[in-house]
């Protein structure tokens, strides 16, 4: 069994930044009493995180080129538990959103490096485990964040979402210390420039869509994030284009296979858990749940994540990228489409079946994405083909969140009493139909854009290999 410890170690890492961008969900109505917190500052203590995770996610791995990924790795889990200690004891919502955006940044650090630690230490079909249950952990710790939340919430208080968290950080930290492949470090030009270019890109698009749910599309500060989002994407293109050590190659955008890898990552993530927050509101100030209950509403979709991924996982890697990544978008964006049935009369009973859906497609789709999405580029560039899959799944989250919140923010205009509830309802509605849109557009997307591959088949030094004959960017 020892064996596994280093597994153990990465996806104990994994769960536990991956979790954060959700556990916080159902904590939303009592951080807003405790804090004095407005709907806005809620979407960033929730946004910031996952901002700071994509957005540093690229530039994070030619650092632990610089530094060694065993390295990087272990600072970033101390960072991340310090950093967690502070969001547990902030008792200011500016507080707690400059510690959630330290978390996202050692969450970053952490992020770049687990693929590359897992491919280090395993080889032949032991690799393919490897990256079968890392997937699996991956995907599973955006729903079970809710679980963990609601029961931290409901019986000790929302502080100890955070203060729970750090033992399990130095635990880790401890255990990796000591089973992780050390690796060499190679040296390379950092790309400064890109990091910073497609951060802030980010960001304003970000800012833009959350100011613009609060005041407006047309206010001045929205159209501002708009703009500098704007300026700074074409800033990276071009800084991207022209350096010698760019982060993220641009000729990598060539290939049909990539982009459709990075539209059903960005998709499935939007559609899955970009409404959680909203789903939390409305189950706790729309229909009156507690948190405990609204989390276990909840939980529905990681058990049927679990499901899916247990009973299928070996299957899924047989069948066609299309099918799997493509087809399982569609399911995540049918089951949003399960949920348009709330209205001012609905219980709790009308998220499930909903849930359920999304679930299983991630459960399809969240497997099999890291082994495809390294697959989808020259060996060479493998690494950077999988941060940028890992970097499009939390975007998607980012915007998700900020798109959704703001969807929901405009169509809930009730003031209380039984106004507040249908008010909830219809902007829980309006969410879902847009992430509906997003989970069927972006699959069938990914459906045209990856059927062009050939099914994977296991290889014996690497998870998965394309079959001869694949023609890149076709």
């Amino acid at each position: 069994m020892r064996i596994w410890l280093p597994l153990a170690a990465t996806c104990s890492g994994t769960f536990m930044l991956l979790v954060y961008a959700t556990i916080v969900t159902v904590a939303l109505p009592g951080m807003a009493h405790d804090l004095h917190a407005g709907f806005g500052s809620l979407q960033w203590i929730v946004d910031v995180y996952t901002l700071a995770l994509a957005g540093l996610l690229p530039g994070m791995g030619s650092l632990g080129d610089n530094l060694g990924r065993k390295r990087l790795y272990l600072a970033g889990l101390g960072v991340f538990a310090a950093a967690t200690l502070v969001c547990g004891l902030a008792g200011d919502v500016t507080v707690l959103i400059a510690g959630r955006a330290l978390q996202g940044l050692a969450g970053a650090a952490m992020f770049s490096t687990l693929l590359p630690l897992i491919a280090l230490t395993y080889t032949g079909r032991d690799k393919g485990v490897a990256f079968a249950v890392w997937g699996a952990v991956a995907g599973a710790a955006a729903g079970v964040g809710n679980v963990v939340g609601g029961l931290l919430t409901q019986f000790l208080a929302w502080q100890w979402i955070f203060l729970a968290g750090v033992p399990v950080c130095v635990l880790t930290l401890v255990l990796s210390a000591a089973v992780l492949t050390d690796d060499a470090r190679e040296p390379t030009r950092i790309d400064h420039l890109g990091i910073v270019t497609f951060t802030l890109a980010a960001t304003g698009l970000t800012f833009g869509v959350i100011r613009g749910g609060e005041e407006g599309w047309g206010a001045p500060s929205a159209l501002a994030g708009f703009v500098a989002g704007a300026v700074m994407l074409g800033a990276f293109v071009v800084v991207e284009r022209t350096g010698s050590h760019p982060m993220l190659p641009l000729h990598l955008f060539r290939s049909r296979e990539f982009n459709g890898t990075l539209v059903a990552a960005m998709g499935y993530y939007l559609a899955g858990f970009g409404a959680l927050p909203v789903m939390s509101l409305w189950l706790q100030d729309g229909v009156g749940l507690t948190a405990l209950s609204a989390a276990l509403v909840l939980t529905a979709q990681p058990v049927a994540f679990f499901a899916t991924s247990a009973l299928a996982g070996s299957a899924l890697h047989r069948l066609p990228a299309h099918w799997t990544l493509g087809g399982g978008t569609v399911v995540v964006g049918a089951g949003n489409l399960l949920m348009l049935t709330v209205d001012a009369g609905s219980s709790w009973g009308a998220l499930v079946p909903g849930l359920v859906l999304t679930g299983a497609g991630a459960g399809i789709v969240s497997p099999v994405l890291p082994a495809i999405a390294m697959s989808a580029a020259p060996a060479s560039r493998s690494g950077v083909a999988s941060a940028a899959a890992n970097c499009a799944r939390q975007l998607g989250l980012v915007l998700g969140i900020a798109v959704l919140g703001s969807v929901f923010r405009r169509f809930s205009t009730g003031t209380g009493g039984s106004g507040l509830r249908a008010a909830y309802a219809d902007g829980l509605s309006a969410a879902c139909a847009v992430a509906a849109a997003a989970g069927l557009g972006s699959g069938l997307l990914a459906l045209r854009l990856l059927k062009a591959r050939r099914p994977a088949v296991r290889a014996d030094d690497g998870p998965l290999r394309t079959r001869p004959g694949l023609r890149k960017g076709s």
